[in-house]
């Protein structure tokens, strides 16, 4: 008679573990998500100021006709190797900054008063790691900036 409770108990202990544990999978699946998308947001940060800080000692002289096209390249060399999957040039934004911070176009011979470098368009899904929810992704858009002043 006394076996037969011990059984009836170890059960009941493994329901419980499989409720629990689904649980813990689901929250360690939510952590591991939203720290990719950290990361990578992190990653693209560190990038936006890379460029920000090449186009805050461009020379004035040809600062539109070769100092931005650089600046957007050092920016996806970064991403790139910080593994940030799918990102482009084209989510690259430079814009010259006047005297008051206000948006101006970069002229080649003039100074701006400043430099902001910033993502457009890029998005992480999160939620592909948690297989049993179904559509649970989720598009998250990143979009770090970096406004310098111009140093020259």
């Amino acid at each position: 008679m006394r076996n037969r409770q011990l059984s009836k108990q170890s059960g009941a202990a493994l329901v419980e573990f499989g409720l629990v544990a689904s649980i813990l999978f689901l929250l360690l699946a939510g952590t591991w998500e939203f720290g990719r998308a950290f990361a990578y947001y992190d990653a693209l940060s560190k990038a936006t100021r890379d460029g920000a800080r090449y186009m805050s000692v461009a020379k004035k002289a040809n600062i539109n006709s070769s100092a931005v096209s650089n600046a957007k390249d050092i920016v996806v060399a970064a991403a790139n190797a910080a593994k940030v999957p799918g990102f482009a040039r084209s989510n690259v934004v430079v814009t010259c900054l006047d005297a008051s911070y206000n948006d101006s176009a970069c002229a080649d011979g003039t100074a701006p008063g400043g430099i902001r470098v910033e993502i457009t368009g890029y998005a992480v899904d999160i939620g592909q790691t948690i297989p049993l929810i179904g559509n649970a992704v989720r598009n998250i858009n990143l979009t770090p900036r970096t406004t310098m002043r111009y140093m020259l």
